[in-house]
């Protein structure tokens, strides 16, 4: 289930809600009973090859990209 992160514009507290997709839009109070929140832009940082290339670790030439620049 996707977490979303929301700040308090009352306290000034930062908390997350675990919530489906379906309902990322819907507002939330804050643990402290305040119900003036606000979602906030969260970003994913994605590292790693992931099995891009063979178990060698190069990539075949000309890639995705066709320069063989192994992306």
């Amino acid at each position: 289930m996707p977490r979303y992160e929301f700040r308090c514009r009352a306290c000034g507290d930062t908390f997350e809600v675990n919530r489906p997709m379906a309902e990322a839009g819907q507002p939330a109070s804050c643990p402290q009973g305040h119900t003036d929140t606000v979602k906030l832009l969260s970003t994913v940082a994605v590292t790693g090859r992931g099995g891009a290339g063979p178990a060698g670790g190069t990539a075949p030439a000309g890639g995705c990209c066709g320069g063989g620049c192994g992306c």
